[in-house]
């Protein structure tokens, strides 16, 4: 061997060696990882080039091969499982001397006679426990490091559709039950049993700089908050695996992100914008995702994130339908919004978990009669009703000026209150979530940026110190309580302002087996009684709270027409785009003829 070789070799097993002591931890690495990606798992036995999911190549000689406390790898077809990491292990799933500190996972046995409803075809029986079907090892044991013991509802149904039948997906269930597990399990266990997929041939993986990461699973969410909170529980159930969970989001600075994903970008979690922005700058190629999941589907496909969504999934490099499987999971599926995901999927199971659309009666709902000048007294006295003894309140408002104007208030009334919302910088916005987990400040006033998805554990009570203009934004909000099998309470400031959510709103209480204030019964019947009462038109036939929008709308009913856009779409009328089989398509609000389409009897398409 030359000299030259003997030093390259030397040199490289030097790193390795100080990799292992820790002595070169990436200054930017997330958390718990131990340096660049880059390790002598990364390499073939016999030293020629190797290629892994995020483009690198090398074909320098490679040493014997070593692991990396906390990670895996993947050699000859086999994976090569992590040594234990102490540290890593304490922070990703709580020290387990101190039960108080520990991260424990969902205790849903009492929910077992919650009914569910999956509809589609080839739907398999659900799973019982977490080994039947069985899971691999090592997600089983990084199952039990999170005290996992039995699966949800939408767990039991959705591991064995993703990986028995594995058919798409597109999941109902209320808030804090376990979604987040309920996509991630199926997705890890197939990993970790199957390996890294194979790039697509002919595809540019760029060098140096500009080299491209190839992910096999794409998560999408709205929210940094939510897309932070999805690669939290990702790094746990992948630890010492092969997979690298990485995570972007707008808001926070992008060089770091790229460093993360250059460590390894197996299982990607983003926001549509900063996704946008990294596909355009060439570091990210979708041509080899195998599982698109979208979290909070439903908001996601709003007008706001719509065209982005189209963007990323229709006019890039990502497998089409029959080369991927697409999993959607939200607390509220309206009927327009289940027809517009069918662009995204293919054969879908549909999975109905408990009162789709509605609230746990696990959240005692207080419904208060109070004007707007009323409402920061109204705030105090519930406040200080509790004495010091009050656990972690979340307040939410409308606008942002509103939720520091708010929280300044409360501070001025010595009680400590923090404020999170859009304008507030990710550094701002993460401090203050860390500080209301902790209890530091166990107020913290809200916009909508907090009420989606977020699982902060210990909130005893929501006040919608603003009641929202739509009735699922109330039942994302009130669900920020009353998690996990706990029981909370939610407190809602109503008056006459809120007229437009107000029939939903006593549907809702009445499903939930809330009490309803008589004056707020009376309101609603008075506005029956007088208008006519047809809530808002581009909900139609039903609405999102109706039977029609609890379920699948390929097996519901319901009339037709309204809607200020009407897709019939094959004879399904109502709602904005259309309604339940037999409803057809009626027009009607600005958009009736623009937006039908040929099936339902207009002359465009809709897209």
């Amino acid at each position: 061997m030359s000299n030259a070789a003997i030093n390259t070799s030397a040199g490289l097993e030097d790193k390795l060696s100080r990799l292992e002591r820790g002595s070169d931890k990436d200054r930017n690495a997330p958390p718990g990882t131990f340096g660049p990606r880059r390790t002598a798992s990364d390499w073939t036995p016999s030293g020629g080039r190797a290629t892994d999911n995020s483009g690198w190549t090398s074909s320098t000689p490679a040493p014997t091969v070593r692991s990396i406390p906390g990670e895996g790898a993947w050699k000859d077809g086999q994976h090569i499982i992590g040594q234990p990491n102490p540290r890593l292990e304490k922070e990703l799933f709580g020290d387990a001397s101190d039960p108080q500190k520990t991260h424990t996972g969902l205790n849903f046995e009492k929910y077992d006679d919650i009914p569910v409803e999956a509809t589609g075809a080839n739907v398999p029986d659900p799973i019982q426990s977490f080994h039947s079907p069985p899971l691999d090892p090592l997600l089983l044991e990084n199952i039990k490091l999170a005290h996992y013991t039995t699966p949800t509802p939408v767990q039991k149904y959705s591991i064995p559709v993703v990986l028995t039948s594995k058919s798409d997906l597109m999941g109902c269930a209320q808030t804090g039950s376990g979604k987040t597990a309920g996509f991630l399990f199926p997705i890890l266990s197939s990993a970790f049993t199957n390996g890294p997929s194979s790039l697509p041939p002919d595809v540019n993986v760029g060098y140096g700089r500009n080299r491209k990461a190839f992910p096999t699973t794409l998560i999408l969410a709205p929210t940094r908050e939510l897309v932070s909170q999805i690669h939290d529980e990702a790094r746990k159930f992948a630890y010492r695996s092969w997979v690298r969970p990485a995570v972007v989001y707008g808001g926070a600075d992008i060089t770091q992100q790229l460093r993360q994903i250059e460590r390894g970008c197996d299982l990607l979690t983003a926001t549509p914008g900063r996704l946008v922005d990294l596909i355009e700058r060439g570091r990210i190629s979708l041509a080899n995702i195998k599982y698109l999941v979208l979290d909070e589907a439903d908001r996601m496909l709003d007008m706001g994130f719509e065209p982005q969504i189209r963007r990323i999934v229709q006019g890039e490099d990502m497998p089409d339908t029959d080369h991927r499987q697409t999993l959607m999971f939200s607390a509220t599926f309206p009927r327009d919004m289940q027809i517009l995901a069918r662009d995204f999927l293919k054969d879908y199971v549909f999975l109905s978990v408990g009162r789709v659309g509605s609230t746990s009666e696990n959240i005692t709902q207080k419904i208060e009669y109070v004007e707007d000048q009323d409402k920061r007294s109204a705030l105090l006295d519930i406040l200080l009703a509790s004495g010091d003894k009050f656990g972690l309140t979340l307040i939410f408002v409308e606008t942002k000026r509103m939720a520091d104007m708010l929280s300044d208030y409360l501070m001025v009334q010595r009680l400590p209150a923090t404020s999170i919302h859009g304008d507030r910088s990710q550094r701002e916005r993460e401090y203050a979530l860390e500080t209301f987990r902790t209890g530091k400040t166990p107020i913290l006033v809200a916009t909508a940026v907090a009420a989606r998805g977020l699982d902060i554990p210990n909130v005893t009570h929501v006040i919608n110190y603003d009641l929202p203009s739509d009735i699922d934004d109330y039942v994302h909000r009130i669900g920020r309580t009353g998690r996990a099998g706990n029981t909370g309470v939610s407190t809602a400031f109503f008056n006459r302002n809120n007229r437009n959510i107000m029939k939903e709103l006593v549907e809702l209480l009445r499903e939930a087996n809330q009490d309803i204030p008589p004056w707020l019964d009376s309101m609603a019947q008075e506005a029956n009684f007088s208008s006519g009462y047809r809530g808002r038109g581009y909900r139609g036939g039903g609405g999102s709270r109706g039977r029609g929008g609890t379920r699948d709308y390929r097996s519901s009913g319901g009339g037709g027409g309204g809607g200020d856009r009407d897709r019939s779409h094959g004879g399904h009328g109502g709602g904005r785009y259309g309604g339940g089989n037999g409803g057809g398509g009626g027009g009607g609000g600005w958009g009736g003829a623009q937006y039908n389409n040929s099936n339902g009897g207009g002359n465009q398409s809709w897209w």
